[in-house]
């Protein structure tokens, strides 16, 4: 395949060493002439383990060359790889100029251009900046038409900086937001070979991936020196206690607690995430990424209360009472505050949960439900269909399997309030309304 590679800085030099090592004629494009002359002498640009000789061996070979000038490169190929950079702005956002300007010169190429190429942006930028910025100004220079006349796909890269070549021939996933399937169809010729998962979307998902695992790695990092900062103050070897934590591959290096939804409660991560903060209080340790997980997770009972008041009944029907489905564990719950603080507005509820009903029976949060929150138990009723027949707005509060069908039997005037997520389905204003989704 015939590819252009727009900006040679980290990713983009790469990318393009990478792809001329698989046997693509690949072309880079950047407006410095010191990496151009670099790059045609078979030289590397940047300071990257393994780059260095590949460059020199696919310019010798003549499989890789470079320019300063865009249109030439763009004309020439049937697939242009974006790789500009996208810095900080001092408000926190992103400079757009580099992407703005590479778009435009783009689209005057794209105008002139005989074929249907497509282009592929690699600079990581915030969600919905494909949709406000990168495709319109590629269809405002070049007087075409996105996903017809020519494709457009975001790749986000997942390349560390020492380890950039083994990391691109070793991703844990390849991820493609496309425009239209063609576009799709070829950018994924281009990685067929690429060992774990590909993973095609719309455009919007595709972006915001990157922020996810950048934050992700932030938080990971700042949570194990946290860890780390209070082990020390009470004599633990800190190495050794995340040794232990990440062999945990069920619960903590998983899937496990990453879904979006409701508030946890329980009787262990609210107490124990308590204790940790009282016990680094006692040693004069400011924790802030742990102080912020008790207020963050009240911020979405908050929002939850929110959106029930918002969907305008007054009757209220809550299914799943319990913190999670499966147990009749009510301790610190957030469907108990939730329920708590409605009844204090005047709103009129009725709850369903099958295993805390059975706990008002027999069980050992018999005591609790009879006598720490009576007022709420008298809500309870036996069946699902009470609710139903009683509710203007339904919260879904666990994920009970009975709960799944719940979204399609609704009325013309309820309201469905998901907070865990029981249908595959979006947001729909006052039908269906996923608490984070």
């Amino acid at each position: 395949m015939k590819i252009s590679v727009l900006g040679l800085g980290y990713v983009g030099a790469v990318s393009a060493a990478c792809l001329a090592r698989d046997g693509h004629e690949v072309i880079g494009v950047d407006p410095e002439r010191t990496k151009v002359e670099l790059i045609n002498a078979g030289k590397t640009p940047i300071i990257e383990a393994d780059v260095g000789p590949i460059i020199a061996t696919q310019v010798a070979a003549g499989k890789l060359r470079a320019t300063t000038e865009l249109a030439q490169a763009v004309r020439h190929t049937d697939l242009s790889l974006v790789c500009v950079g996208t810095p900080s702005l001092p408000n926190g956002g992103i400079d757009l100029k580099y992407v703005r300007r590479v778009c435009e010169e783009i689209g005057h190429t794209l105008a002139a251009h005989p074929g249907a190429p497509v282009i592929v942006m690699r600079s990581t930028m915030l969600p919905g900046t494909m949709r406000e910025v990168v495709i319109p100004t590629l269809e405002k220079f070049s007087g075409k038409r996105a996903g017809e006349e020519f494709g457009v796909c975001i790749n986000p890269e997942f390349l560390r900086e020492g380890t950039a070549v083994h990391d691109y021939y070793h991703p844990p996933k390849t991820v493609i937001g496309e425009v239209n399937r063609a576009s799709g169809d070829l950018l994924a010729a281009l990685y067929a070979a690429m060992p774990g998962p590909m993973i095609r979307s719309d455009i919007e998902t595709a972006e915001m991936v990157k922020y996810a695992d950048n934050a992700w790695h932030a938080l990971k990092v700042g949570f194990a020196n946290e860890i780390g900062n209070l082990c020390k103050g009470v004599g633990v070897d800190a190495h050794r206690v995340m040794d232990i934590f990440c062999q945990d591959r069920k619960l903590n290096l998983s899937p496990y607690y990453l879904k979006p939804g409701f508030a946890f409660g329980g009787s262990c991560l609210p107490k124990d995430v308590r204790a940790l903060l009282y016990k680094a209080k006692q040693l004069d340790l400011n924790l802030p990424i742990l102080s912020s997980v008790l207020p963050s997770n009240q911020l979405q009972i908050e929002r939850g209360l929110q959106a029930v008041i918002q969907s305008g009944g007054r009757r209220i029907g809550i299914l799943g009472f319990s913190f999670k489905a499966g147990t009749d564990d009510l301790r610190e719950s957030p469907m108990v505050e939730l329920a708590e603080r409605l009844i204090g507005k005047g709103y009129e509820l009725r709850i369903y949960d099958r295993n805390v009903s059975l706990a008002a029976v027999h069980g050992a949060n018999r005591d609790y439900i009879l006598n720490k929150i009576p007022h709420i138990s008298r809500l309870m009723v036996p069946t699902l269909e009470e609710v139903l027949a009683h509710a203007q707005t339904i919260v879904i509060g666990n994920a009970a399997p009975e709960f799944a069908e719940v979204p399609g039997r609704i009325g013309e005037h309820q309201t469905v309030i998901d907070f865990v997520r029981v249908s595959d389905s979006r947001s729909v204003a006052g039908v269906y309304e996923g608490i984070c989704w």
